[in-house]
């Protein structure tokens, strides 16, 4: 079947007409990537995470270009700390505590799952290190296992934990 040389050129004008208005049109605040702060505040899963960030005036930090990798303890794994612990970190008086704890959750870099072999031992913020270990049950940090990993932010990668870290003191 044979198109007419008018019917050509009119499919072609009318695509890349199509083409031009798509590529025209402004990216959305919804459509871009959101960073580390948000993209966790919009799993539902890092509440009380969030609040500790908040707390520790560690937003702006972590809202920053990066690239950060932050193994995120869940809300469960918060819950399970001993009874009071997070009150008593979530106290002005024990800031710097909890932004130590924080920062001892994040790495500078982004490291994603696939870059996780054998075993790693990266610095954090916090200036500790982690021990990361990946073998045949899966891939812990400092003995907490990673539930959920390569959740992609603007400024970085979230891992989900199940345990809340503690830095060596």
């Amino acid at each position: 079947m044979r198109i007419s040389v008018a019917r050509r050129a009119f499919f072609t004008f009318a695509t890349c007409t199509a083409l031009g208005l798509l590529l025209s049109q402004p990216v959305r605040a919804a459509d871009a990537p959101k960073d580390i702060v948000d993209t966790a505040v919009a799993a539902g899963s890092f509440g009380t995470l969030v609040a500790a960030i908040k707390a520790a005036d560690l937003v702006g930090a972590l809202k920053g270009s990066g690239p950060f990798t932050v193994f995120a303890p869940t809300d469960a794994a918060f819950a399970r700390l001993p009874a009071g612990t997070l009150d008593n970190l979530l106290k002005p008086e024990n800031k710097d505590k909890l932004k130590a704890i924080l920062l001892y959750h994040v790495v500078s870099g982004k490291i994603m799952a696939a870059d996780i072999k054998g075993e790693a031992m990266p610095t954090t913020l916090e200036g500790g290190k982690l021990d990361i270990k990946a073998g045949a049950s899966g891939v812990t940090v400092n003995g907490a296992k990673v539930t959920g990993a390569d959740i992609v932010a603007s400024n970085g990668v979230i891992h989900v934990i199940d345990a809340v870290l503690l830095p060596p003191n």
